[in-house]
């Protein structure tokens, strides 16, 4: 007996497999686009300043009221926090959970401390009537210094909550990639602190 005759249709396909889009790629690409909204905000509250940056209104200079040495000591505090970040992820990438867990706390307080400092020169500026409503140049700061403490505040949670992951369930791949994730985020933010230090204090107690 004849064999069937095979037609076409009578013939499965198998498609060859969707090429595999990894997760921390996609993680990764999603988040350097956040990176760079960010940046953008922030280069616009730059240039609010620079315009208004000279707008007293009769009220105080930069010279007036900033403590330099304590926005100097501040600023230290920010970069060794950077640099403490950096030994996290080393001992993270040798597979070292302790090392890491102890240099994201160190890191941690590093946070803290900045924004301690940061709260005591709101409150004291305040206590003097140098308030966002005296001025332009006032209204200015507070809006640029307090958008990047915001951004540290909640670096500082995202920092607390990764040690608990990692406390809970080690150096999986998941945590690598969000505290990797993190680590931009917090020298990102140590970038933007030395354009504030820079052009807001520095450049504004010369002028």
């Amino acid at each position: 007996m004849m064999d069937r005759a095979v037609f076409p249709e009578d013939v499965e396909f198998h498609p060859a497999e969707e090429p595999h889009h990894p997760e921390g790629s996609s993680t990764m690409l999603g988040f350097w686009i956040y990176l760079m909204s960010d940046c953008l905000i922030f280069a616009v509250l730059f240039a609010v300043h620079a315009v208004f940056g000279a707008s007293y209104a009769a009220g105080p200079a930069p010279k007036d009221i900033f403590e330099l040495e304590l926005v100097a000591i501040n600023t230290a505090v920010l970069l060794l926090s950077s640099i403490t970040f950096g030994f996290a992820m080393l001992r993270m990438h040798m597979g070292d959970k302790k090392g890491t867990l102890i240099w994201l706390g160190i890191t941690g307080v590093f946070g803290v401390i900045f924004l301690a400092v940061e709260i005591y020169e709101f409150t004291h500026l305040i206590s003097i009537g140098a308030t966002p409503q005296r001025s332009a140049f006032l209204s200015s700061f507070f809006t640029l210094v307090g958008t990047h403490g915001l951004h540290v505040t909640f670096g500082t949670i995202w920092l607390v909550t990764m040690m608990v992951q990692v406390w809970k369930f080690g150096l999986i791949e998941a945590n690598q990639r969000r505290l990797s994730c993190l680590s931009m985020f917090w020298h990102f933010l140590d970038v933007i602190w030395i354009g504030v230090f820079t052009f807001v204090y520095l450049l504004g107690v010369l002028q």
